[in-house]
């Protein structure tokens, strides 16, 4: 059995191991930080589940629009205001917790910070304990907004000292033919394919670009 297997493509054992460290050291000094801020409402948690995931997006897949800053932040943030008004306002949780996370979904996407553990920071507003219901809308900032500010500073740090580039920047293109792909050629296929991919058009582009200049240079030597 081959370990470290990737299903990611560009995954490395090196970049799995890292992602290991800064989840571990990422999560550590997210508690540290937060456990010294006072809650108003005694046994709130100090963090949150649905860090765990966002953890896992910010250090294991740092390029993935789902893990820059503003999803991370704005989407756990939105989504947990969400999942409290619709506590608030539907009696049924069967029904809440529904109706929250598709809520939250939908939020997201129209505010460009799609991150799918806002959905679990949504469920768990309707779904948690009562000091959490006690806790109304602060409880989107205190815990969940200092917990995913603190991540994302902590995942900043530590992809910069791993040679990451966190939040991710674009590589440009390489120069290519006026009969390479261009991003019309990219929006034509991905509209064919009907599917979502977890990168973005001018991330593909660019590694398509990339793929066709080594691949023009396959061809061209003996």
């Amino acid at each position: 059995m081959k370990f470290f297997k990737p299903i990611l493509a560009g995954a490395h054992r090196k970049d799995r191991i890292l992602a290991c460290i800064g989840a571990i050291l990422g999560i550590i000094v997210t508690v540290m930080v937060c456990a010294t801020i006072p809650h108003e409402i005694a046994d709130l948690p100090i963090i949150v589940a649905p860090l765990g995931a966002s953890a896992v997006l910010v250090f294991a897949v740092p390029s993935s629009p789902l893990a820059q800053p503003w999803p991370v932040i704005g989407g756990n943030i939105i989504s947990t205001l969400i999942g409290v008004a619709v506590f608030q306002a539907i009696p049924n949780p069967t029904i809440a917790a529904g109706v929250a996370v598709g809520a939250a979904i939908l939020a997201m996407s129209m505010l460009g910070c799609l991150h799918p553990p806002g959905g679990a920071a949504a469920l768990t507003a309707v779904i948690g304990s009562q000091n959490i219901h006690i806790a109304g809308f602060a409880f989107a900032f205190l815990p969940i907004g200092l917990n995913s500010i603190t991540l994302v500073i902590a995942a900043m740090l530590f992809h910069r000292m791993s040679g990451h580039s966190y939040p991710h920047r674009l590589i440009a293109p390489l120069p290519l033919p006026t009969t390479g792909v261009q991003l019309q050629d990219i929006d034509a296929a991905l509209d064919d394919m009907h599917e979502s991919f977890d990168i973005t058009r001018e991330d593909l582009k660019a590694l398509l670009s990339r793929a066709e200049h080594h691949a023009a240079q396959r061809q061209a030597s003996p």
